[in-house]
């Protein structure tokens, strides 16, 4: 006979997790099913050299950034081991020999750090901080608010859109303006009206196309940018980061301890084949091999291409829906670089091996707006880029649980390479592509290539067969303007229910996600209990 539970929760990421938790805590039978060895998703620490089993990294994520602290208290994450070391400074070197650090708290020395390059941007950084901050308490919000059916009339659907204008009747004309043209602006043309060094330019660019399939002229990065200036890991900073002791794996194995001390089960190596659906309803799911799962509630936590496209019977979906996830646009151009380093870069700008402050936060690789455009040209133009953008760091400066006594572990996060590259291995290109990006760093810090000890290099193609990561998006879908709000993943279906009764939906797909923050699985269970209130409402 079937196991029957109350919910079944398909992935066991970070975000699956946190839904199985928040639905064992409100006293559901619940078990969280994850194909791989192992859970965590792409937020799981890994020894990936045989030869050095003691050096552990994240393969894929890095930093945490955007969970809400409710989450945090309600799973009493805390106690069950997370630990957060708040991120340094953004720091950028140039083979000139200048350095730029920008600092999130401290107006003074960003002042000071700024004017080397330019009086006029050092004066304009307060405003700027102030109108990203206004936009932050706009925005902010919206992150944990269920988007609303815009266009039904359903009067339920209405009452909520008139509830979300009315929470925002305050908002002024001008507030509204720069909404608008955050939403629809490129990086690079938003930061050409406030500021004027090259320098100062890249430095503030590079949170407009992390993760995303677009380079900074292209319209809707300024909003990419601002999704990832308005985490706050609870230390009351604007767009603070933070490196997880035990690194990004420590903090899904809370969620998981979390999860387990409140009743769920948590089983891996158990891969969904299919959803069961009956009457319009999902009913259960099997699993590879034919081991069949009963409930009443189906979460899923994977790429909505996987689940609408492969294990739901497409007859079983409106044809629009299944023509919307067919659509839904998932492309990537990321190659995840993990060095194990014997000693820490010593960079011309700022010289020394031991640990300094700018060793402690972003270590970046975009030496101009330009520079960073044409990383994305030539990904578009099929090769990957000869001259990569990176987003680095190195959490072992904080995190002594990671590696031994005299090593280091450093976190390259690069674009691009061509999305096609999702299609096949590209094993020789990418190690050629690796090279590259090891190269321009050295340029900076000319002891970082001798200093090598390790080096895994993972691009789309991986990231999409080992984590299920389609396209190598690790977003489970690209946070363009057509993608986002009440369109993610698709118009109708962004308040993390779907077509199917009982089938709901809790990825990095849906709205809030993107990062590991927990807020698509916290959101869709909260869907669950609405549904379960009303239907007990109609019963009495």
């Amino acid at each position: 006979m079937a196991a029957t539970w109350d919910a079944i929760v398909i992935g066991g990421g970070h975000n699956g997790l946190v839904a199985g938790a928040y639905l064992a805590r409100a006293g559901a039978r619940v078990v969280v099913l994850e194909a791989r060895s192992k859970t965590g998703g792409a937020a799981a620490t890994e020894a990936p050299w045989p030869d050095a089993p003691e050096i552990k990294v994240t393969r894929l994520s890095y930093v945490m950034s955007l969970m809400p602290p409710r989450i945090i208290r309600d799973l009493d994450l805390e106690r069950h081991g997370y630990k957060l070391f708040p991120m340094g400074p953004a720091y950028q070197a140039w083979p000139d020999g200048r350095s730029l650090t920008i600092y999130d708290d401290d107006a003074g020395r960003n002042h000071t750090q700024i004017a080397q390059f330019s009086k006029h941007d050092a004066d304009a950084m307060p405003r700027w901080d102030a109108w990203l901050e206004g936009l932050a308490s706009v925005l902010g919000p919206l992150l944990t608010q269920t988007p609303p059916k815009i266009g039904s009339r359903k009067p339920s659907d209405v009452r909520e859109l008139l509830r979300l204008a009315w929470r925002y009747r305050g908002l002024d004309v001008r507030t509204v303006g720069d909404v608008t043209r955050l939403m629809t602006m490129s990086i690079s043309d938003l930061l050409d009206d406030w500021f004027e060094s090259e320098q100062v330019k890249a430095s503030l660019a590079i949170n407009g196309v992390i993760g995303t399939w677009a380079g900074p002229d292209s319209p809707g990065t300024a909003y990419v940018m601002a999704h990832h200036s308005i985490g706050d890991v609870g230390d009351g900073h604007l767009g603070s980061w933070g490196f997880p002791e035990g690194g990004m794996g420590a903090v899904s194995d809370a969620i998981q301890r979390s999860a387990l001390e409140l009743g769920a089960t948590v089983r891996t190596g158990a891969r969904v084949e299919r959803v069961l659906v009956s009457g319009g309803r999902a009913t259960g799911v099997v699993l590879a091999g034919g081991e069949e799962l009963q409930a009443p509630v189906v979460v899923t936590a994977i790429h909505p291409r996987t689940t609408f496209l492969e294990q739901v019977d497409r007859a079983e979906l409106p044809p629009d829906f299944v023509t919307d996830i067919e659509r839904w646009r998932s492309r990537s151009g990321v190659v995840k670089i993990n060095l194990a380093l014997g000693e820490l870069p010593d960079f011309t700008a700022d010289p020394g091996t031991e640990v300094g402050e700018h060793h402690t936060g972003a270590i970046a690789m975009a030496l101009s707006v330009g520079y960073i455009e044409q990383a994305f040209q030539d990904a578009k133009q099929g090769r990957g880029a000869t001259r990569p953008f990176s987003d680095g760091c190195i959490p072992t400066v904080f995190d002594k649980t990671l590696a031994p006594e005299g090593v280091h572990v450093m976190s390259l996060f690069t674009q691009w390479c061509p999305h096609e590259w999702s299609e096949a291995p590209h094993t020789e290109e990418l190690e050629a592509y690796a090279d590259r990006m090891i190269d321009c760093y050295t340029e900076l810090a000319p002891n970082l290539k001798g200093a090598i000890l390790h080096r895994d290099v993972i691009g789309p193609w991986q990231m999409e067969q080992e984590w299920g990561l389609v396209g190598g998006n690790i977003f489970h879908g690209e946070l363009s303007v057509e993608q986002l709000f009440h369109m993610r993943p698709a118009p109708g279906y962004a308040d993390y229910r779907s077509p199917i009764a009982g089938l709901y939906q809790a990825s990095s797909a849906t709205h809030g996600g993107g990062g590991v923050c927990g807020i698509p699985g916290w959101q869709a269970v909260e869907a669950i209990l609405a549904d379960r209130r009303r239907a007990a409402k109609r019963r009495r």
